[in-house]
């Protein structure tokens, strides 16, 4: 019966709007921190908001309608509320899910077919998540997010955070390709798991020998991949140093130190290792994407041992927190080793330095607030008045969620990490890097890539990541300050390799890990996004 009412819904739906219209806007923008889109639903049935209650309560259904985005109307989409533990049967403003190619199946905006629009419940401030994400996303692939006003019915419904949903298009743009395994984090809170399944691990990635245990903690987003999923949390338990072969690494510690600069733990680092997907490329690595940072920024303060964060706590989180902790093995176990924690510390100073000691983190929550301070004013469905709103940076909000102010939090934390020992010293310095050309009216051709960086002083060991072109992972070589790789005077701060082009290339990206006795740093420090790019035909 519950099938032949959403058929009808389909029938129905078709009754509304013309055909979809073309239009040019790049599909970047529609993610833009600096705009606010424009969303119109319209159902036929004046109890939507009962049906869309009744259909999350009895599983994932949608109810159909139409949908009209920045003036771009779309026939028969998909709506319903989104699946989170926010989500409360008659919640004046619910989050959002739409579906573009529910029923014609290359329906999309822009290149977008599955919309996520959050509610943004606990978070007075409205910019936790926009302002998240952009931090995510300076450092490692992360969701886009800004703003919309969504009308349903011709009624304002709300200022929703408009975020990039992790499908086909964030992969493809992301990873290059789409077809790999992809599973999310999403633990049963109350399973009715075998009693041969591990308690109270959630979405920790901690082994199970029994597959079914899985069910209760992970979605499959797609169409296989358990198998993958145990290989992984078999690797890492049991077999670490093998762990980057099925596992990125430098990302993963991206993630865990951007969770514990910015006190995230509505995430792995917290009680139930929630809100992160994992997605296996054919590299054969699994990749880590965080997702939901509605409770970033100390919203959300369990750790898993002892009870809630308070502010003095949250602001001196430790930045080794679970590193002991065999129950978050993704920590633990990474940890564990020498080269990897000095990774994870490195990125940690990073992001802290970056965005919070320079005060870059305010000036743009400040930018993000008055943007939506119009559109906020006029929501009478917020879940926090005016004077919270405005509140919300410098002070707590809140008698009993007590939700700390964003900046009055952070300012304290950027002090206390800075200060912190394993992260207060400074990492090594490259002063220069370049590849060696052909010397001036020599006639001898340049057939390799000899790669030099210059480094501060106490640089213990420089490495170079390189591929050649059509290649998608990366190859590692050791720099050397011999005085024969550089071509200078050993101990000089001067390294240097040589690297012979394979299988006919001419052109090689690369980066460089400088490294001494605490930290590294990186060049180009974005390297996920920008790598140094040379070519046999540049050097000659």
């Amino acid at each position: 019966m519950k099938k032949y009412i959403v058929l009808l819904l389909v029938c129905f739906g078709a009754l509304y709007l013309p055909a979809q219209e073309e239009t040019s806007k790049p599909a970047e923008e529609f993610y833009s921190t600096n705009t606010i889109e424009e969303v119109n639903i319209f159902f036929l049935e004046e109890n939507w908001q009962y049906l869309m209650d009744t259909l999350r309560k009895n599983g994932n259904r949608w109810l159909i309608g139409n949908v009209e985005i920045n003036g771009t109307k779309y026939k028969n989409v998909g709506v319903q509320f989104a699946e989170s533990h926010a989500f409360q049967p008659g919640e004046k403003r619910n989050s959002l899910v739409v579906k573009l190619n529910l029923v014609d199946r290359v329906q999309n905006h822009l290149g977008y077919q599955t919309l996520h629009f959050s509610s943004a419940k606990r978070d007075p401030s409205m910019i936790r998540e926009v302002l998240g994400f952009e931090i995510a996303r300076s450092y490692f692939p992360s969701p886009k997010a800004n703003y919309a006003k969504v009308n349903i019915n011709g009624d304002f419904y709300g200022l929703l955070v408009n975020i990039e949903n992790v499908d086909n298009k964030f992969l493809e743009e992301n990873f290059g390709e789409s077809g790999g395994t992809l599973v999310k984090a999403d633990p049963d809170l109350y399973p009715d798991a075998p009693s041969t399944c591990k308690v109270n691990v959630y979405s920790s990635l901690v082994h199970e020998d029994n597959v079914r245990c899985y069910f209760y903690n992970y979605k499959l987003k797609s169409e296989y991949g358990w198998d993958e999923l145990m290989r992984l949390t078999d690797i890492l338990n049991n077999k670490p140093d093998d762990i980057e072969k099925i596992l990125n690494v430098d990302q993963t510690l991206w993630m865990l130190a951007f969770n514990n600069v910015l006190v995230n733990l509505s995430s792995y680092s917290g009680k139930i290792s929630e809100n992160f997907f994992l997605y296996q490329d054919n590299s054969g690595r699994f990749s880590p994407v965080i997702w939901d940072l509605n409770l970033a920024f100390g919203s959300f303060k369990n750790t898993g041992s002892g009870s809630d964060l308070n502010l003095q706590t949250s602001t001196n989180m430790s930045p080794l927190l679970h590193e002991k902790n065999l129950s978050k093995p993704l920590i633990s176990k990474l940890l564990s080793n020498p080269t990897y924690k000095k990774m994870y510390l490195s990125h940690m100073r990073s992001i802290t330095h970056d965005w919070f000691v320079s005060g870059k983190y305010l000036e743009r929550a400040e930018e993000l607030q008055r943007l939506i301070q119009v559109p906020v004013s006029n929501d009478n469905n917020k879940f926090y008045n005016w004077d919270e709103f405005q509140r919300s940076l410098i002070s707590t909000v809140g008698k009993r969620s007590k939700i700390p102010g964003i900046a009055e939090l952070m300012k304290e934390r950027a002090r206390y990490l800075k200060k912190e020992k394993v992260i207060s010293v400074f990492p090594p310095k490259f002063l220069s890097q370049e590849v060696q050309r052909r010397e001036r009216l020599s006639n001898k051709e340049v057939k390799s890539f000899k790669i030099l960086a210059e480094m501060s002083k106490y640089t213990k060991k420089v490495d170079v990541f390189y591929r050649f072109e059509g290649e998608t992972s990366f190859s590692q070589a050791t720099m050397l300050d011999d005085g024969k790789s550089s071509d200078g005077k050993k101990g000089d701060g001067m390294f240097g390799v040589e690297i012979e082009p394979k299988n006919g290339s001419t052109a090689i990206e690369y980066y460089l890990r400088g490294e001494n006795a605490s930290l590294m740093s990186f060049d180009p420090p974005n390297y996920f996004f920008e790598l140094h790019k040379m070519s046999l035909g540049q050097l000659n």
